[in-house]
């Protein structure tokens, strides 16, 4: 399930790339239609000392500095936290107008940047790592503007029936993504030095952001947060964990969240990698958090990612199979027609990988139901059945 994402990629012409194609950006390239005057640039001072406190939001002026390339490489560094700088200038993208002249200033920079960090062309030293982190940190931690269904006043609703958001900010927010997938998946990154700075607070915020409503931000979400999993085995467990609580809230506390469907998919790569024996942790996960995901009004809105899930690890453990045959019969649907459907064919593909000894151990109940499902007045639930 999980294979898309890493298809969507390509690849840069570096034979030492030691990661997967990551997800392509459509605005990281500078607009051709603008120019920057490089003849009236600031020049870089080379004893400036190579300091992070200017790293801040910052919504003032924007000088125009000379490119990475058409400076000495000694002082290159300096120039780098100078750009760093541009780039944490907030803007306000709703009026495409207002300040475009600093807001094509930040796009170019910051498209600089990722060419310098996909090529490796300036080996970065912490400070710099840092720094690049920081900055990244302050355009995309941010607060996430009011669903369409709070707006409305609805107390819940169907996502699906929901118009898409798109946020206006996005042309840009992109590349910074962009930027911050290519440093998780650069083979010049030390793991050592970035996990101070990819730390779990860092994760943390990550995560929240997957209740944006725009699309194309969850699905950079999706693959960055996964590309951090690969690399860093010492935040598995916490982002694991992470999820769960996720869930956790979704289920018992709002049924209302828009990255549910993108964290399955990351989960349903992360299940299928399960060493066995599968460790009591992950089967506590199963019980705890991935089968009640079926009691939710908006099941259907995730469920073929669920489903994916639930049968990864029937697949992986065959003694799981009773554990999930009664979990789905305790959120059996009532009424909802539609529902029960989704739930007839989840289980036609978990019976298909359950033995003989499971099946017995569960089969009185799991008929009955069937029976019930037979008798149903609506017709779909019949055929299933």
């Amino acid at each position: 399930m999980f294979n898309k994402i890493r298809k969507r990629g390509h690849r840069k012409a570096s034979k030492s790339e030691g990661a997967e194609p990551p997800i392509p950006t459509t605005n990281s390239s500078p607009n051709p239609d603008v120019t920057v005057n490089h003849a009236s640039v600031t020049a870089v001072n080379p004893s400036q000392p190579l300091t992070l406190a200017g790293l801040t939001h910052n919504s003032g002026g924007i000088e125009v500095l000379p490119l990475l390339k058409e400076v000495p490489l000694l002082d290159r560094h300096v120039l780098f936290i100078k750009k760093l700088q541009i780039c944490c200038n907030s803007f306000d993208f709703t009026d495409t107008l207002k300040n475009a002249r600093e807001k094509e200033i930040k796009r170019q920079t910051l498209s600089e940047l990722v060419d310098l960090v996909q090529s490796g062309s300036c080996k970065m030293n912490e400070i710099m790592q840092e720094g690049l982190v920081k900055m990244i940190s302050i355009n995309i931690f941010r607060c996430l503007p009011p669903a369409l269904h709070e707006n409305k006043g609805a107390e819940s609703g169907d996502p699906d029936e929901d118009e898409m958001y798109l946020d206006p900010s996005w042309p840009h927010l992109q590349i910074v993504y962009e930027l911050l997938l290519r440093y998780v998946v650069s083979p010049d990154m030390d793991t050592k030095i970035a996990k101070r700075y990819l730390d779990h607070s860092f994760v943390l915020k990550l995560l929240d952001l997957f209740d944006s409503e725009d699309p194309r931000e969850r699905e950079y979400l999706k693959t960055i947060l996964h590309r951090i999993y690969g690399k860093f085995m010492v935040h598995r467990p916490f982002i694991r964990k992470a999820i769960n609580d996720v869930f956790y809230r979704f289920i018992f506390e709002t049924e209302r969240h828009s990255g549910i469907c993108e964290l399955l998919e990351i989960l349903g790569s992360i299940i299928n990698g399960f060493a066995l024996p599968m460790k009591e942790e992950h089967k506590l996960f199963l019980v705890r958090a991935l089968i009640p995901l079926h009691k939710t009004k908006c099941v259907a809105s995730y469920h073929q990612q669920l489903s994916y899930c639930i049968t990864q690890f029937v697949e992986k453990d065959y003694r799981l199979a009773d554990i999930v045959i009664k979990g789905l019969l305790k959120y059996w649907p009532v009424t909802n027609c539609g529902k029960e459907v989704l739930f007839l064919g989840e289980l036609e593909e978990i019976l298909e990988a359950t033995q003989s000894e499971e099946f017995q151990r569960c089969m009185v109940p799991l008929f009955r139901q069937i029976a019930r499902s037979i008798n149903s007045s609506h017709f779909q639930v019949c055929v299933n059945s």
